[in-house]
């Protein structure tokens, strides 16, 4: 069929598009919006965690994708993630007027500004206020930047001034030599460098032939500069800047910002399902995910597909409406009444989900990614080889420095006042070359988590005992090989690693340290082979740099170990170890001995002082009485004896306050605890199984989603685990369906796509994601991703085409033992339930 030219230029977004062109207006949810293009104004504000965390500033979200950020005045062209940002002051709406105004500051340059945006018909106009000029310091340096998502810009162009170009797939742009990038690295490797422009102009039309990608900035003062900031970094973006003018007041930026709306536009509907799909006796049930300007019709259909490829319906009916959740309107379809074990598949309107199970054995091989691939992946000090492929040699070889005193450092790692141990900052700690895991996509050993996974995998050995064996562990030779069985179970196995980690701390500095963490920011954002980050040789002051011996460099690349006293970690660190020490009886008896014996001095001489309650961000431990707790409940649990017995029951009413973090521990020790302190754990799981709302809570998928700048799937999870320890000691409190409903949202019943956030697990699951081999765009199997982020103030969000998104992305060595545990769970509630 040919199309006459106003057809053709709707289609481009021509002519004939602009003169349907709505207007962007501020709405009650206190963002601008008209069909399919939003600009959301500092409604979220960048992490305090991290920094920038790509969600904050200025943003556009476009036909139903989030395609800028970061709208803000920055000190460079391409900031990185550990820039400077402004702070927020203030923020004040005006509905009624159409107008945001946000007040910030860089009060180390004693700089001041105000960012105002303002309704102006199918735009918004953004105007930059400085009261006083800007600071000598940041003239230059200054200027109003506007960040682009690459991956949505990928094979685009763009007009510059009427000028053609096209974004580049791979970074190409020049640059020049200079750059801060020694200060920012803290070590000397070179010259840095700066990016120049692609292109400059008054007006910038971003993919102009894209309907769904078209965006167009007028700068009614300077010109405006595009740049691709992947040239310094493989996390950075495309990115609009105009500097600010030095020795000006009052408006020294205006851009006239215009999103491409669609009158009309409707989001395509979302079948939330399993991807991996169903035993045949669970609730099953699809969540329809829909535009707000949408409504149900039509049936869905489940059709059941025969080795010849024909289907059948084997049930169909009208989704029912559930309601509004953030921007979304939702409708659930329930099919539990279909048991037949056969390949289905979803179909409404015309949407169709891939091909799903229902069988009895659906869960058996979930877990098997997790364990042969990703976790192994992970080992420190290892060499990684699968087969033709190495995914990392024998890193860390040169572990570890004393941390300086006084010291704030990267990832939340701080050194208080002394070392607290016999090591001067900066002196090499022999002894913990050993065992552990990168913590996640970057490659630090955070102990606070390493003794998680360790007790995640003890309660796995202990309730289910998984003997599968398909990795050979020869810590002898440091090497892994996957896919090769050695006559071992690997979950014992990983317990082991993990172990040696946590004793070599005892060993070498007398208590738990906070963690082994990369000396600059130029090391902790390494990509690639980990055995590549570092020589592998003991740092020696009297070298030269680059200056090498058989043992020794005058490099400074050894990862610093940060030992500031807390008592919190030596009590999480006790109860992982008393715990594995059950777990490796039979397997390394002098390990579990020694993991016993460790963990019973820890708690005795903890006990015996007043506490180190030194605390700073997620690496000293959590909240004291509840470590002490969990310690002393593995340690009964192990050893039956009465004094952890008696100070279990001495802290449970404090616990109790925070019973569904606990409940589990507290559900463990019940056989060794007296009647009294089982009535009180009951009341509380009574408690937490009466506050779940499944399916007519606050979402339509029956878990709690979380809102926090991370996503997440760790505390769904946590809830599917802890229905199931309720199940199992109080089965008249709780079926366990918890379970189910957990993994059928990690799966992809959950909102925002349909995608498994298990890595290879499920027909479809994340393939692009946040691991140590993200720059190539890739995923490892079995690795499980934080999920869904709500950007504030209603969008959910989790980016299948751009990795670097480590809130919605980044595996975390932890969350893959907790999938394991939860599949292990509902393989367990299956069986006694047939």
């Amino acid at each position: 069929m040919l199309l006459g030219s106003a057809a053709l230029a709707a289609l481009a977004g021509g002519p004939a598009a602009a003169q349907d062109a709505e207007t962007l207006d501020l709405s009650e949810s206190e963002y601008f919006e008209a069909p399919g293009a939003n600009v959301l104004v500092f409604s979220n504000w960048y992490d305090g965690l991290f920094a920038d965390s790509k969600i904050s500033g200025v943003e556009l979200i476009q036909q139903g994708e989030r395609i800028a950020t970061n709208g803000d005045v920055r000190l460079s062209a391409t900031p990185g993630q550990w820039d400077p940002i402004g702070r927020m002051v203030d923020r004040k709406v005006d509905v009624a007027n159409g107008r945001v105004e946000v007040t910030l500051e860089y009060p180390q340059y004693d700089f001041r500004y105000r960012i105002v945006a303002q309704e102006a018909g199918e735009a918004v106009k953004l105007t930059v206020l400085l009261d006083e000029p800007l600071p000598q310091a940041l003239a230059g340096k200054a200027g109003l930047n506007l960040e682009f998502l690459p991956s949505a810009y990928f094979r685009q162009s763009y007009f510059a001034d009427g000028k053609p170009g096209a974004f580049p797939r791979y970074p190409a742009a020049n640059m020049v030599a200079g750059g801060e990038r020694n200060a920012a690295s803290g070590r000397d490797i070179g010259p840095g460098a700066e990016p120049l422009p692609m292109a400059t102009g008054r007006t910038l039309v971003l993919a102009p032939n894209d309907p769904a990608r078209r965006v167009t900035i007028q700068s009614a003062g300077g010109d405006l500069a595009l740049y691709d900031g992947r040239n310094q970094a493989q996390n950075g973006w495309f990115v609009v800047r105009g500097l600010l003018p030095a020795g000006q007041t009052g408006a020294v930026a205006e851009w006239t910002l215009t999103p491409n709306a669609v009158p009309g536009w409707t989001r395509e509907p979302v079948i939330g399902h399993s991807q991996l799909g169903y035993v045949p006796q669970q609730e099953k049930r699809a969540v329809i995910e829909m535009d707000a300007s949408d409504t149900p019709a039509g049936e869905v259909r489940l059709l059941r597909i025969d080795p010849q490829g024909n289907e059948t319906v084997a049930a169909s009916g009208a989704p029912q409406p559930w309601g509004d959740y953030l921007r979304y309107g939702y409708a659930t379809f329930d099919f539990s009444q279909v048991r037949e074990p056969g390949l289905y598949t979803l179909e409404y309107r015309d949407q169709r989900t891939a091909p799903f199970r229902i069988a009895e054995d659906v869960y058996e091989n979930a877990w098997h990614p997790g364990m042969d691939v990703f976790m192994p992946v992970q080992m420190d000090h290892m060499l990684v080889n699968e087969a033709y492929r190495v995914w990392h040699g024998d890193p860390h070889r040169d572990d570890g420095r004393q941390a300086p005193v006084n010291h704030e450092h990267i990832d939340l790692y701080r050194q208080g006042p002394t070392t607290d141990t016999r090591f001067k900052p900066g002196e090499h700690i022999p002894g913990m070359t050993v065992g552990g895991w990168l913590d996640a996509g970057d490659f630090d050993i955070r102990t606070q988590t390493q003794y998680a996974v360790v007790r995640e995998l003890a309660h796995i050995w202990d309730q289910f005992r998984p003997e599968r064996d398909q990795t050979l562990v020869d810590h002898d030779l440091r090497r892994v090989e996957i896919h090769v069985p050695d006559g071992h179970a690997d979950i014992q196995q990983q317990i082991a690693h993990g172990v040696l980690y946590l004793v070599s701390m005892y060993d070498a500095v007398g208590h738990a340290v906070h963690g082994v963490v990369e000396p600059d920011v130029a090391q902790y954002t390494h990509l690639g082979d980990a055995a590549s980050k570092t020589d592998g040789l003991i740092y020696d002051g009297s070298l030269e740099f680059g200056e090498r011996t058989p043992t020794h460099s005058g490099t400074p690349d050894d990862r610093w170990i940060f030992t500031t006293r807390a008592s919190a970690l030596d009590y999480g660190t006790a109860a992982a170890l008393a715990a594995a020490s059950r777990s490796l009886k039979g397997f390394d008896d002098a390990l579990a001995a020694k993991a016993l014996r460790i963990a019973e001095e820890t708690w005795q001489e903890v006990q015996s002082r007043p506490p180190f309650t030194y605390s700073h961000g997620n690496t000293t431990g959590g909240w004291l009485p509840g470590e002490e707790f969990t310690a002393a409940a593995e340690l009964l649990n192990t050893t039956g004896k009465p004094q952890y017995a008696k100070r279990v029951a001495e802290l449970w009413p404090e616990v109790s306050e925070q019973a569904p973090q606990y409940i589990r521990t507290a559900l463990s020790v019940l056989p060794r605890m007296p009647a009294a302190f089982r009535s009180e754990v009951e009341k509380a799981a009574r408690e937490i199984v009466s506050a779940k709302e499944p399916f007519t809570g606050p979402n339509p998928y029956g878990v709690p989603i979380t809102t926090g700048g991370w996503a997440g799937n760790g505390a769904i999870m946590q809830s599917g685990l802890t229905d199931y320890a309720i199940h199992k000691a109080f089965p008249e409190l709780s079926d366990g369906s918890g379970v189910y409903r957990a993994l059928d949202y990690i799966h992809g019943t959950h909102p925002a796509s349909n995608l498994s956030f298990v890595s290879g697990v499920g027909a479809q699951s994340k393939e692009v994601a946040y691991g140590s081999n993200r720059a190539d765009f890739s995923f490892i199997p079995g690795g499980v991703v934080p999920g869904v982020l709500v950007i504030k103030p209603d969008y959910p969000e989790n980016q299948e085409n751009w990795p670097f998104f480590w809130g919605q992305n980044e595996y975390v060595v932890n969350m893959t033992p907790s999938y394991v545990a939860l599949v292990q769970s509902a393989i367990d509630l299956n069986r006694n339930t047939r």
